[in-house]
């Protein structure tokens, strides 16, 4: 299939039915009912054998007794998190006392195996119990000595926790100090996919620096290169976000030609050292982008041979699988091999949230664990097909996804499996040991101060409860629930939609509709959107009078686009002042009328309104545009804000109508508190 074809279907895909888009891709999977059962028997295997070869590693043992399933784990999650961004000592102090005092540490006590682990819970119980006593009194008064006292041993004790945290997923804080920590490692046969830490470039000083640091670590690790094989030497993971910033399809044509030079001078340089280098994948509404750029790099003559150039897929969105097929169909145009990494999504409550704000159709990704993880299984067997131009490396920490890539590969030498420092060791030694398989270590480079978002993503993929690196050191839950088939539990859990996260529409609940989004990122809508607002592009086209249609309208004057100040878009007849009086008129003699009409219709009056804005979206876009000066989002956000408004107003005073609240609710459901012209 063509690129373009392919490309279209990338595009068709970002908000897709959710059940359609499941039973694709089981269908996609392949596997007979054997294959099946022996995947799951092999998967079940492989959890004993790991629970048995060795301890666990201290963050798994740290995520056993304070899962995402806890409330303490999500206290600590929120505690670690925000305690990196709080600026002041008081601010840390009044969060310390607001996320630990309210929790039952005294359940983890002695829970766990790791002695860290249990003295970390005695801390912040007795914590928890000095921050929660009252105050009144002598008595008070010592206790209120004790918190004052007691807070910034807290705040020193978290801030070691988060050091110890740091160190269980950096590797180094240079790459000379990760590769002579990742040294015991390489010697047992593993090889290092660096990540310098550091997200989004903010500023094009911040996108020089990221640039400058990703150079010297290729060059860096240029001496340990071990032959022009780049399958048995180091890589380099980079993301696009930190080589510009205006990483965005709104500054795409003077973006593109920048971003493209900074990531080939990145390739050039990594072709030269003989490894690899891995473009990571960030959120959603980057993935069209991303595309971009990538062909336009690999297009490049310069890096004809070189087998070296990778990109990142996350099984987690929809459009995964057809992102594969653009990649191969890319690799045979321009003659290329490339490798590709299959992971399941770092970014899943962000796009969840995302959508849910911008009041979008669907969800970018699934929303069931299950289904991701068949779109990894038929994602996998895809790649496993196109070893003539892929090669495919499989990120996981899950022993039924390993089992299942074990039972599709035919050659071990066609794929490498991929885990994260400081987790999955067992699980990947094992498979390594008996299998012969290849692995590398993603391996995260750079100071603590940086760790922040990286290690949030981490805890949260990581914290669940449904989790393979959460349920592997439980021994409660058996070997075979954890090995458990997603193809079974897609064909049981009903709809693939998870009811428990609302459609984006209906955040608000049944009475309040959310209003509707424009996905500006989305090359689909905003061609709907452009061809739409193409009608009121002539000029002079709006003309506007007071609304009492009495005698004696004032001057009328001409708007001008504050962009262009040549073009006229219209027309305005200013009220004169003897219509004030008019006006006032009109609107005391409609109130009784109004003030009797039921609620439910007024309610029903704001509610069309709201429709009619929505219906009529893109005059209003072209209005804001042409008339105020404002940016397209700007007018989306303008339109969103008015329809919200009128339908929270209704809903309000629709839920409240017996009640005192009512009556604030309906008094503000009058002719003159919603007046049409939003853009002012």
């Amino acid at each position: 299939m063509p690129l373009d074809a392919i490309r279209q279907q990338i595009r068709a895909n970002y908000l897709p039915d959710e059940d359609e888009a499941v039973k694709r891709l089981s269908a996609a999977a392949g596997l007979s009912a054997g294959e099946r059962k022996a995947i799951s028997a092999r998967a079940a295997d492989l959890v004993r054998s790991v629970r048995g070869s060795t301890d666990p590693r201290l963050m798994e043992v740290f995520l056993s007794a304070y899962g995402l399933s806890t409330k303490e784990g999500v206290a600590l999650m929120c505690l670690a998190e925000a305690l990196l961004r709080v600026p002041d000592t008081e601010t840390m102090d009044d969060l310390i006392a607001d996320k630990i005092a309210p929790h039952d540490w005294s359940a983890h006590s002695g829970g766990s195996s790791s002695i860290f682990v249990n003295a970390s819970t005695w801390a912040l119980m007795l914590t928890g119990r000095v921050l929660d006593e009252g105050e009144g009194g002598i008595e008070g008064t010592l206790r209120a000595m004790v918190r004052r006292l007691g807070e910034p041993v807290i705040r020193k004790a978290v801030a070691a926790a988060m050091r110890e945290m740091g160190e269980q997923f950096v590797l180094g804080r240079t790459i000379a100090e990760a590769v002579k920590r990742g040294r015991p490692m390489t010697q047992k046969g593993y090889l290092y996919s660096f990540d310098m830490l550091g997200e989004a470039a903010r500023t094009e000083a911040d996108a020089l620096r990221y640039h400058r640091a990703y150079t010297d670590a290729i060059s860096s690790l240029d001496a340990g290169s071990n032959g022009p094989d780049i399958r048995y030497n180091h890589g380099i993971s980079v993301k696009l976000s930190a080589l510009h910033p205006r990483y965005e399809v709104a500054q795409r044509e003077t973006m593109l030609p920048v971003m493209a030079e900074r990531l080939l001078s990145l390739a050039l340089a990594a072709r030269h050292s003989r490894m690899g280098l891995n473009i990571d994948a960030e959120e959603a509404d980057r993935l069209d982008l991303s595309l971009d750029v990538i062909e336009r790099v690999l297009a490049e003559p310069d890096l004809a041979g070189w087998e070296g150039f990778g990109v990142v897929v996350q099984a987690y969105g929809p459009r995964a699988a057809f992102a594969i097929d653009w990649l191969y169909a890319l690799a045979k145009k321009y003659d290329r091999r490339i490798m590709v990494r299959l992971v399941k999504g770092a970014y899943w409550d962000t796009e969840i949230k995302r959508a849910q704000t911008l009041g979008l159709s669907g969800y970018p990704v699934f929303t069931r664990k299950a289904n991701t993880d068949v779109s990894y299984m038929a994602c996998a067997k895809k790649l496993l097909s196109m070893t003539d131009r892929i090669y495919p490396q499989f990120a996981t920490h899950n022993a039924h996804t390993v089992a299942a890539i074990l039972s599709m590969a035919k050659d071990r030498e066609s794929f490498e499996f991929q885990r994260l420092h400081g987790m999955g060791e067992a699980l990947h030694e094992t498979v390594r040991q008996v299998e012969g398989t290849r692995c590398r270590i993603y391996a995260p480079v750079g100071a603590h101060s940086d760790l922040l978002a990286y290690l949030v993503r981490r805890l949260l993929e990581n914290g669940a409860n449904s989790s393979f690196v959460h349920q592997l050191t439980d021994e409660e839950v058996e070997p075979e629930e954890i090995a458990r088939d997603p193809l079974a539990t897609v064909e049981t859990q009903g709809p693939a939609a998870n009811p428990a996260i609302a459609r984006p529409a209906a955040i608000f609940g049944a009475g309040r509709r959310n209003s509707k989004g424009f996905d500006i990122t989305d090359p689909v809508m905003l061609a709907a959107i452009d061809k739409a607002r193409a009608e009121f592009a002539g000029a002079d086209r709006w003309h506007a009078k007071p609304v009492t249609r009495a005698a004696g309208y004032g001057k009328q004057r001409r708007i001008v686009n504050p962009a262009k100040p040549d073009e006229i878009v219209g027309t305005v007849h200013e009220a004169a002042a003897k219509q004030v009086a008019t006006a006032v008129r009109i609107a005391v003699d409609a109130q009784p009328a109004w003030a009797k009409r039921p609620v439910s219709d007024r309610a029903a009056i704001l509610n069309r309104a709201a429709d009619l804005y929505e219906a009529n979206a893109a005059e209003f876009f072209a209005l804001a545009i042409r008339e105020a000066g404002k940016s397209l989002a700007d007018g989306i956000a303008e339109v969103r804000e008015a329809v919200d408004f009128l339908r929270y107003y209704a809903a309000e005073a629709a839920n409240a109508e017996a009640g005192t609240e009512a009556r604030g609710a309906i008094a503000c459901i009058s002719p003159w508190n919603f007046p049409l012209a939003i853009f002012t």
